[in-house]
């Protein structure tokens, strides 16, 4: 289809129809040129896809689909081919169904464990989040449907989220909010990016033009549209001239009217309407053009990747030789969710499944009993129901306590305000450790928790929200059918207070500040080298692994080129398994306050016992920089580097280092306020101001005369000397030169420092 063709033959009216949905879930259509809608529907982790009675929050039923496992579980399992599997399987069904657009992948930093939503976002870190992310992205939309990266952006609070103003200043925005996406609209090439809610240093997300045009579209060069959160436009026309193009659901004329009386009113250029319906046609087009309604759907085969995939996700937190399980042993299943698993998350990602597989029905045939030990619906536990679930694990070999958090605790729409577990599944897991030694806890969540049974229980298998098929993965890796291979994608601490953003997370009113900066998750607790419950990376195996030969391409680089990085991973144990080798680099003596480490590279790897494989990883400079905001980009800083590689932030097995110059000099800003330590970090800038401060430094030592006392001595040492120096503004050469310097002749100077002459 020409696009622009097509554009041409368009009224205004029309055009600014086009900028807004149909209903809940169509772009317009216009009949008079043939132009049909398309339909979008929510992700990320399965179609939920409505037609009639349409509801953003799952509220009304859609159509039977599959669950696959949710991002907070598919995260864990750090495997882009994983991800891109399962993405390719969700475009098979938006195919099917005539579905343009998939709104997801969610790809919002984890901000505290305490958001509602963290079910749907992959992680703490933002790298980790954009291969995973990009991944996904090129699974779907190598079936010709295009996905919705979102939420655009620093939306890590249900709390106020459609008023509140997330403040962070832009090396934050830059190095973990941001990042994310970027890699996925340079890596994947979405078709579509939508906006959130929230404002952004006060500006609404949907109508900031440093937001949807400067930075998305001129630095990272996205070309798809822009669409809104549903109902996240304050300022239709703005938004507009911001690079807002569709605004959902539809408004029932109304903004499209006001886009219209701005245009002939002269507030709005009609080629910003015209960029923006451009932009929608294409991409509508693009799915048009190649639909294929007769592509199958087998949704049993799905249940069954689904099953496949919650497997590779789950994380062996703890086991202290328990797993995995013998089948011909007697094991007591205790907690409903063993009959009733939670396996995804409230809002507008439920999915209507056609089935369901739990973990009790997977281990059939299998010598297992079943206690109830709480009521889900009722969030509670009686004695009774104590006394049951003592009285089975106690005459079992092992027992197994399916717990976790229930719908109402973490949803769309609101944050949790603790970091527990329901009280009475805690006493049911402390009873029943009591009873049976050999207890093993399952957790079905989206988010951390607090563990105080932590040390009375030898294992712990975290599931996250596995999907619908969460129950057939489960017992295929608690009998040892599956190795576990998950690793986490975000620390959990052990109390909520540890959290670096606990202070003010939520906010004043509509403001939220995000007052730690860039120290989220393992940054901030690596570098305050704080006890966790578990680190991020972390993940156990029923193998060992053990990783040699570390080797680094060159000794010494500049930021312009590309470090190669090779390590040696071995299975050192008796079964097979797979290991998520993890690759650190941190800045040893950086002027900008860094972490210690930051996730650049992981790769995951099947090995068979004794096999031994090289892992390689190639870093750029992105890999060593940070955002310097005088520079307004991407810096080096001249130095040495760590590169770090083991089996979780806190398990380092091998580390290196190499220097990296840097082919950028940063702008200098010396003025007379300057201090002497800045000056002399700067080799350039001390050679033109060394005699300068030698004189004042020979002001500023003992005098000659009152050296025979000795009192000056014992008052002025030679360190001190130099530490008022180090602090002395330059204007201080003047007051400690005894009139001999002239200050036009130090501006002259600074002048020619400046301006690199």
């Amino acid at each position: 289809m020409d696009v622009k063709k097509l554009l041409a033959q368009m009224t205004l009216e029309e055009k600014c129809s086009m900028l807004s949905g149909q209903d809940f879930w169509h772009t317009q259509q216009i009949d008079r040129l043939g132009i049909p809608a398309c339909m979008v529907s929510d992700g990320p982790h399965g179609l939920r896809k409505q037609d009639q009675a349409s509801d953003h929050l799952g509220i009304n039923e859609s159509i039977k689909a599959v669950c696959m496992p949710a991002a907070c579980a598919t995260a864990a399992s750090f495997d882009r081919r994983r991800l891109e599997q399962m993405g390719q399987r969700i475009g098979d069904s938006c195919q099917h169904e005539g579905v343009s657009v998939v709104l997801g992948p969610a790809v919002n930093m984890k901000r505290s464990p305490l958001c509602g939503r963290n079910f749907e976002y992959f992680s703490e870190d933002p790298y980790l989040a954009g291969e995973l992310s990009a991944a996904f992205t090129q699974g779907v939309q190598s079936r010709n449907v295009g996905v919705s990266v979102k939420h655009f952006a620093a939306n890590s609070q249900e709390h106020r989220r459609m008023s509140s103003s997330s403040n962070a200043d832009e090396r934050t925005l830059r190095e973990i909010y941001f990042p994310a996406f970027e890699t996925t609209v340079k890596k994947a090439r979405p078709w579509t990016v939508m906006c959130s809610y929230n404002r952004i240093n006060g500006v609404y997300a949907s109508q900031d033009p440093w937001l949807l045009t400067k930075v998305l579209r001129e630095e990272w060069g996205f070309d798809g549209y822009v669409v809104s959160d549903w109902g996240a436009v304050s300022d239709r026309v703005a938004g507009v001239e911001a690079g807002l193009d569709l605004e959902m659901p539809a408004s029932g004329g109304i903004n499209d009217n006001k886009v219209l009386q701005a245009v002939r009113e002269g507030r709005l250029s009609e080629a910003a309407v015209d960029r923006a319906v451009e932009r929608i046609l294409t991409i509508n087009y693009r799915f048009l053009e190649n639909a294929r309604p007769e592509t199958p759907w087998d949704k049993e085969a799905d249940h069954l990747f689904a099953a496949e995939t919650a497997a590779e996700c789950m994380v062996l937190l703890k086991n202290q030789g328990i797993l995995p399980l013998k089948k011909e042993d007697t094991v007591a299943f205790i907690g409903e969710f063993a009959q009733k698993p939670r396996f995804q998350g409230g809002g507008s990602s439920h999915i209507n499944c056609f089935k369901v597989t739990s973990a009790l029905e997977a281990a059939e045939g299998l010598p297992v009993t079943y206690a109830r030990g709480y009521r889900i619906d009722t969030d509670d536990t009686t004695d009774e129901l104590i006394a049951q679930a003592v009285e089975a694990a106690s005459k079992a070999g092992s027992a197994v306590v399916f717990a976790g958090l229930p719908d109402s605790y973490e949803s769309e729409g609101y944050d949790r305000t603790h970091m527990s577990l329901p009280a009475c599944q805690n006493r049911l897991i402390e009873a029943v450790a009591a009873a049976n030694p050999n207890t093993v806890v399952v957790l079905h969540n989206g988010s951390p928790v607090e563990m105080p049974w932590i040390h009375r229980v030898p294992a712990v298998l975290e599931a996250y929200l596995g999907g619908q098929a969460v129950g057939l993965a489960l017992i295929r890796v608690l009998y040892g059918e599956v190795n576990p291979s998950g690793h986490l994608p975000e620390t959990f601490p052990k109390k909520l207070a540890d959290n670096p953003s606990y202070l003010f997370y939520g906010g004043e009113g509509d403001r939220a500040d995000y007052r730690e900066g860039i120290f989220i998750g393992y940054r901030y607790y690596d570098k305050k080298d704080m006890d966790v419950l578990f680190p991020f990376g972390h993940g156990l195996s029923y193998t060992t692994f053990a990783y040699s030969n570390l080797r680094l391409s060159s000794r010494e680089l500049t930021d312009r080129d590309t470090l190669t990085v090779t390590v040696t991973a071995e299975n050192t144990g008796s079964r097979p398994g797979k290991t998520v080798v993890q690759l650190y680099v941190g800045d040893e003596a950086s002027t900008a306050i860094r972490p210690v480490r930051e996730l650049k590279g992981f790769e995951k790897v099947e090995l068979a016992p004794g096999e031994r494989r090289d892992v390689t990883f190639l870093l750029d400079k992105r890999a060593f920089a940070y955002w310097n905001s005088d520079l307004g980009d991407w810096h080096v800083e001249t130095g040495m580097f760590t590169i770090e590689v083991g089996q979780s932030s806190r398990d380092i097995e091998l580390r290196d280092r190499v220097l990296v110059t840097s082919t950028v000099k940063p702008p200098r800003h010396y003025t007379m306020d300057s201090i002497f330590m800045d000056i002399t970090a700067d080799p350039e800038a001390m050679a033109v101001l060394k005699p300068l401060t030698d004189q004042v430094a020979r002001a500023m030592g003992p005098r000659p005369e009152a050296e025979a006392g000795g009192s000056a001595k014992e008052a002025i040492s030679d360190d001190m000397t130099l530490a008022m120096l180090n602090y002395m503004p330059l204007r201080g050469v003047v007051s400690f030169g005894g009139g001999a310097v002239d200050p036009n002749h130090i501006q002259r100077l600074l002048d020619q420092i400046n301006n690199g002459t």
